[in-house]
């Protein structure tokens, strides 16, 4: 059994470090598409780029992520994918707050 000493845990911490911002970066990257409505889930979901619904938008939904700024921005319901700010699907709800 090997001994783990002083130098070696910080060569392992950096060495983690190193790779846990380089998967949020990578994790970041894959969330740059923008959601189609042709996708499956979208399809499933009645997912529409624009609003048709009163008061209810992607921008003020509780699944919303991101900068409330951006035009496009990540959703809890379709991973890796950007939703339309006043986007809509069956999935909103309304916002805590």
């Amino acid at each position: 059994m090997s001994k783990l000493d002083r130098r070696n845990f910080l060569k392992l911490s950096a060495c983690s470090l190193v790779g846990i911002t380089m998967g949020g970066i990578s994790l970041r990257a894959v969330a740059e598409e923008q959601l189609k409505l042709d996708d499956p889930l979208a399809v499933a979901m009645k997912y529409v780029h624009k609003s048709t619904v009163d008061g209810a938008t992607c921008g003020n939904c509780a699944h919303i992520k991101g900068d409330a700024a951006a035009e496009w921005r990540p959703c809890n319901i379709f991973p890796a994918k950007l939703v339309n700010n006043n986007g809509w699907c069956a999935a909103w709800m309304k916002m805590p707050g």
